[in-house]
């Protein structure tokens, strides 16, 4: 099974693989930049060649990339709009040097101008993306969100739209966040609502378009629409939902990554935890 955490390249972005060894994972994600910053380190050959010769001696079979928080591909602001793009670009390029083959991010907020013109922008800058970097193998997904302020992204149907406006639809894909489902209304908390949740998620985005999940539980109740992680095991979603998820042969092959409060050894935790909720599977 492909589990781990974000973990952090502080010190060099193929430090990040001794972290995803040292506390248990199997598949991490990463930062390629300062995810609150725009501006970016130029990634010099070394880093790129030590960060691919570290990670094929290790035991890591995946690694996913997240782009940075501050870019908006549904900006309704011109300049922002820009620079968003361009920032995007730029995690495009350091994703695939890296040889990353998925770049998660969140769709973009409308901020006020309507989610069908929010909706159509981040289509958009997909189109002009993916074109301008044509001969990339990576791919873009977009996280399924909360739905806080003007967040889209927080509906299935949302993300559907996004999708049937792209014209190179076959590089997209989608990451789903169990805490930001939950927060949008999507009920996972039994076998029912489970099943329910995910048979809804097939008709309308498609579950081969599922690339990764995000393993969170929620501080917040059901539909709050508020984005606030919480343990697994310790929100409002509970084990229940982790124990049938991780058990789910149509996922067993796809990469689940925590984004769990706290530090690299509450990782390992949250981890042992979920490990525990699996029947008869092995782990690096």
């Amino acid at each position: 099974m492909l589990l781990g955490a974000h973990v952090s390249i502080s010190g060099g972005v193929f430090n990040a693989i001794a972290r995803g060894k040292t506390i248990g994972c199997t598949a991490i994600q990463i930062f390629t930049k300062n995810q609150m910053q725009w501006k970016a380190k130029e990634l010099t050959n070394n880093d790129i060649e030590k960060f691919k010769t570290e990670l094929k001696k290790s035991t890591l079979t995946s690694v996913i990339s997240h782009d940075s928080y501050l870019i908006n591909l549904g900006s309704p602001n011109k300049d922002m709009l820009i620079k968003s793009r361009n920032a995007f670009g730029n995690e495009m390029q350091r994703t695939e040097v890296l040889g990353i083959p998925f770049l998660v991010f969140h769709p973009g907020a409308h901020l006020n101008f309507g989610e069908d013109y929010g909706l159509h922008k981040i289509a958009e800058s997909l189109n002009m993306l993916l074109d301008q970097y044509k001969n990339y193998k990576l791919m873009p997904l977009l996280e399924t969100t909360a739905g806080q302020g003007t967040n889209l992204g927080y509906r299935f149907e949302q993300l559907s739209e996004i999708i049937e406006m792209v014209e190179q639809k076959d590089r997209v894909g989608v990451c789903f966040d169990t805490a930001h489902v939950f927060a949008a209304g999507y009920d996972i908390r039994t076998r029912e609502t489970y099943e329910k949740t995910f048979n809804e998620f097939d008709k309308i985005v498609g579950l081969e378009k599922l690339k990764a999940f995000h393993l969170n539980d929620s501080k917040k109740v059901l539909g709050s629409r508020v984005d606030r992680h919480e343990n697994i095991g310790q929100g409002y979603i509970g084990l229940e939902s982790f124990r049938i998820l991780l058990n789910d042969p149509r996922f067993e092959n796809v990469p689940k990554i925590l984004e769990t409060p706290g530090k690299e050894q509450d990782f390992k935790k949250n981890l042992d935890l979920l490990k525990s909720l699996t029947a008869n599977r092995l782990f690096c």
